[in-house]
């Protein structure tokens, strides 16, 4: 273990050791995966619990490597409904969309919290996810929500160092945002937009593309990003792709994005 690594570990260690048990908002991704996997080796079993939302705007794939890692670390696993889409303000999908989806979430935390006396809620924010527009973090204020990996001063690059350092196998998993952020803001959110957009991306995963996006775009069509250095290999194979695309999820038409993958590509449009 490198000096940085090992000081990080320490001060996460002080920081866990102090703490009754933690309740994790689970996502599947590697930030909130390494704060379950802390959790299990300070805390231990009986006083780790990984609370997850089976959500329609979470992949189903992101869903399952979040129950295989949690098998895999002997966590224990709750599944909740957080119903973002019974919610008429997360439907009108504004720029304040990610506020109620972790408002509904923390919420329902609260909830599980109560079988659980003296327990924390925790999450997996780190230190750069504050340079971006999160209306989340608002809630997470609100609900007094702990984030152990920004108190502790892990950047993502850190946290993908600590847990490539354990062998975690998610290590370089790439981001995966909700599928609700493919949607442009005041654009309505349903449940076969959702499911339009999962489906389009399970097709270029398996056509190789592990980290691509999918946006949905005004009357039906879509437009795809994938890593700068994979637009070329993907232009050969659009002959094949695109078809699918259009004949398996319901796209009327799909062109590929030129500049490449940008996160958060969609809050451009925001001024303030």
């Amino acid at each position: 273990m490198d000096n940085k690594i090992f000081s990080q570990f320490t001060r996460l260690e002080s920081w866990f050791k102090e703490k009754k048990g933690v309740l994790i908002a689970f996502s599947g991704g590697v930030d909130s995966a390494l704060v379950v996997f802390l959790s299990r080796r300070f805390l231990g079993k009986e006083k780790t619990v990984a609370v997850i939302s089976k959500s329609e705007s979470l992949k189903s794939r992101d869903f399952q490597i979040a129950r295989d890692f949690a098998d895999k670390q002997d966590v224990y696993l709750k599944v909740v409904h957080t119903n973002e889409l019974k919610d008429y303000r997360y439907i009108l999908n504004s720029p304040q969309r990610c506020y109620f989806c972790k408002a509904n979430l923390y919420s329902t935390l609260r909830l599980v919290q109560k079988e659980y006396p003296g327990f924390v809620i925790a999450n997996g924010t780190n230190r750069d996810d504050f340079l971006d527009f999160r209306p989340g973090h608002k809630a997470q204020s609100e609900f007094k929500i702990y984030s152990p990996l920004a108190e502790c001063g892990l950047t993502k690059q850190d946290i993908r160092n600590m847990a490539r350092h354990f062998n975690l196998e998610i290590w370089d998993k790439p981001a995966s945002p909700c599928l609700s952020s493919r949607i442009p803001y005041d654009t309505p959110i349903t449940y076969n937009k959702l499911k339009q957009i999962e489906r389009a991306e399970e097709i270029l995963f398996s056509y190789g593309y592990k980290n691509v996006r999918v946006r949905w775009r005004n009357n039906g069509s879509c437009s795809i990003e994938v890593p700068v250095d994979e637009i070329e290999k993907l232009k050969l194979q659009a002959k094949f792709i695109l078809p699918e695309l259009k004949t398996t999820a319901g796209f009327s038409t799909c062109v590929i994005d030129e500049e490449g993958l940008v996160s958060g590509k969609l809050n451009r449009v925001l001024t303030n």
